[in-house]
């Protein structure tokens, strides 16, 4: 890629605001959906009389959906545009909130889960794609985050939605209201952000560069001109000179003449991979019932898991004020390094810790008071490094990196590849936990080494550069 960077632009910060937090609402639900399960799983399980891998399953099916709604994202965007997209997600996040707090068993939860994962993966492709395409280049890292920390708003949310339900009715297995378990209802909660979003998604315009990709120039222009001070006939020019107004982008085009896939859409690939095999997400799908495992009580089980997720949004707004001022580079080596510290603290505390069997026969690790402080700590600590790095740091990465030709196909394959990570993390996490909890962290501490490495050889700095410099 060039390394020329273009001068800074005057905007209206205001409006770019407006524009980027709307679209990054897909985030919010993106993390409220995800997250919400954690209250529910323990109750989920009994009620349905669930085996530890069927548990998993249930759990992790959603990113199937995930998976399938970010590989076709990417091109339904182009065809019919990012606002469409975004509607399209927010009936998918409304319909799966339903059918999840009805479901019978947990074949049709899987199938509820699924079609909300659908919604889920479109959100993820479509929201950093339209703040990054509406953003200037100088506030592009910042206005990016805002899709991390709607995403970490939205888990804070989802998991305080499920303390209070579950300390309103006694215990997230009691019934509530209308004779549906408490647990039911964290499901059902979802409905009104999903409205929200759908709603509020018909108040923004559609993406400049969609628009002139599709021949409607001075359309796009009256949308950058709410956008930009000056210079708006400049930015359509250089948006029409990388936009190929014919052609529909496909798969062929993430190729090399020579044959495989362009460094570029490997390198998207790998950061999204990386940012999974961390194990962050077994933090905020299981964390409940992890701390309960060890000796926590459900009630402070859930109160450490709200915690953790304020944690999370408060350092992902220091990731916010940083990555714009010292680039994406550093803060995800910073991040790596504190990740395989934390990790590794995990991952020892837990094989030192000696084994208790429980009534159903299983075994966990039995941890001392010290022994459980450190790994609350250390657990934490993993998030504190996770939230200002590889957290918002990839999505921004994902949203700017890739040149306006394959933006939206390349981001589209990157994020399935990041939902299929995920959901081999959160599969594998129940029979991990079987072995032990030591083997599980283990493995996520070899994978925090393994991503400082890979960003040090492998990751180009994007700060400041205008997408259409992307090569």
């Amino acid at each position: 890629m060039t390394q020329t960077a273009s001068p800074p632009e005057r905007f209206y910060a205001a409006r770019v605001i407006q524009l980027a937090t709307v679209a990054a609402l897909g985030g919010f639900l993106f993390g409220f959906d995800t997250a919400v399960i954690n209250g529910a799983v323990t109750p989920m399980r009994e009620d349905f009389g669930m085996s530890a891998g069927l548990t998993g399953f249930v759990v992790s099916s959603a990113l199937l959906g995930c998976m399938l709604g970010a590989y076709l994202a990417g091109r339904l965007a182009d065809r019919i545009g990012r606002i469409k997209v975004m509607v399209f997600a927010a009936v998918l996040f409304t319909i799966s909130a339903v059918g999840s707090g009805l479901a019978f068993g947990p074949w049709d939860m899987i199938v509820w889960r699924v079609v909300g994962g659908v919604g889920v993966g479109a959100a993820s492709v479509i929201a950093p794609a339209y703040i990054a395409e509406i953003s200037p280049a100088s506030i592009r890292g910042r206005m990016g985050s805002l899709q991390q920390l709607a995403i970490v708003t939205g888990i804070f949310l989802a998991l305080l939605s499920d303390y209070a339900l579950a300390a309103a009715a006694g215990g997230a297995a009691n019934d509530l209201w209308f004779g549906l378990a408490a647990w039911r209802w964290m499901f059902i909660a979802e409905v009104l952000p999903a409205i929200a979003y759908g709603v509020l998604s018909l108040t923004i315009p559609e993406s400049p560069r969609y628009l002139v990709a599709k021949g409607e120039t001075e359309t796009a222009r009256a949308v950058l001109g709410k956008v930009l001070v000056d210079g708006v006939n400049d930015r359509i020019a250089e948006i029409a000179r990388t936009v190929r107004r014919e052609a529909r982008t496909s798969f062929a085009d993430l190729k090399k003449p020579s044959g495989g896939l362009l460094p570029i859409v490997w390198i998207g690939i790998a950061l999204s991979v990386f940012q999974q095999f961390v194990g962050i997400n077994v933090i905020f799908y299981y964390s409940a019932t992890l701390w309960q495992s060890v000796g926590f009580t459900e009630e402070d089980a859930l109160t450490q898991t709200v915690i953790t997720s304020v944690t999370n949004i408060v350092v992902t707004l220091v990731a916010i004020a940083l990555i714009d001022k010292i680039g994406r580079r550093k803060l995800l080596i910073t991040g790596s390094a504190g990740m395989f510290v934390s990790l590794g603290a995990m991952a020892w505390i837990f094989s030192q810790a000696p084994l208790v069997t429980n009534a159903d026969g299983s075994t966990s690790p039995a941890l001392s008071d010290t022994g459980g402080m450190v790994a609350l700590v250390a657990a934490n600590a993993f998030v504190v490094f996770f939230g200002m790095s590889w957290g918002p740091g990839v999505w921004v990465l994902l949203g700017e990196m890739f040149n306006n030709r394959i933006r939206s196909t390349a981001l589209g394959l990157a994020a399935a590849a990041q939902w299929l990570a995920n959901f081999a993390i959160s599969t594998t996490f129940p029979k991990m936990a079987e072995v032990g909890l030591w083997f599980a962290y283990g493995f996520y501490t070899v994978a925090a080494l393994a991503s400082l490495l890979f960003v040090l050889k492998f990751v180009p700095e994007t700060n400041g550069r205008q997408l259409e410099d992307m090569d």
